[in-house]
């Protein structure tokens, strides 16, 4: 039944914390200009796997569109989605429903047209009402209850891309999106901007 409903897949959104990551926070303080020391800012630091973001990669080779739906802010999330092209960068989402409502809005998408991918109880509304509902192997249990499929990978450590290949497979395009991205790598740079 979970290949089915990936077969109808064309976007895929993702929650980020403990999904795109393996939800640990880092932040660095960082003194005001010009202050005595008493204003302390912080820059928030995440790490991101490389796995995912070939994923990522091979889900727009697939036609599968991409977005992330965070409750958090954070440059560093801002600079890796763009990096990675991701299409649609909802963050400071604390109702998680209304933006992938206004996604699917965007895209003249169903619901049972979009994946998502989460790991705690506030991606619960999401995945309740869209087609493809992923958990990661370390999402907590009620979490796992609720998925159609839960991931070999833990967040942060290649979640993201288990879903991918598993969509892509689903719909008979996986082997075909590998041959073009590892093709994409051969060419030399320099002949890409030809």
């Amino acid at each position: 039944m979970s290949k089915a409903r990936a077969k109808k897949i064309k976007l895929l959104l993702l929650d980020v914390d403990g999904v795109m990551t393996d939800g640990k926070l880092f932040f660095i303080p960082i003194p005001a200009a010009g202050n005595s020391g008493a204003e302390i800012s912080a820059i928030e630091v995440k790490g991101f796997h490389a796995h995912d973001g070939a994923g990522f990669s091979l889900a727009r080779l697939g036609g599968i569109k991409t977005g992330l739906i965070t409750k958090r802010v954070s440059e560093t999330v801002r600079l890796r989605a763009r990096d990675l092209k991701i299409e649609h960068v909802y963050q400071g989402a604390s109702d998680k429903l209304s933006a992938f409502r206004e996604i699917l809005k965007k895209e003249n998408l169903h619901p049972e047209e979009a994946a998502f991918v989460g790991d705690d109880i506030i991606d619960l509304p999401v995945m309740r009402n869209c087609g493809l509902a992923f958990a990661v192997a370390d999402a907590r249990e009620d979490v796992k209850d609720e998925a159609h499929v839960i991931t070999d990978h833990r967040g942060g450590e290649g979640a993201v891309r288990d879903a991918i290949e598993y969509i892509l497979k689903a719909q008979g395009t996986l082997s075909k999106c590998t041959e073009a991205y590892i093709a994409a790598d051969l060419v030399p740079a320099a002949e890409k901007h030809q």
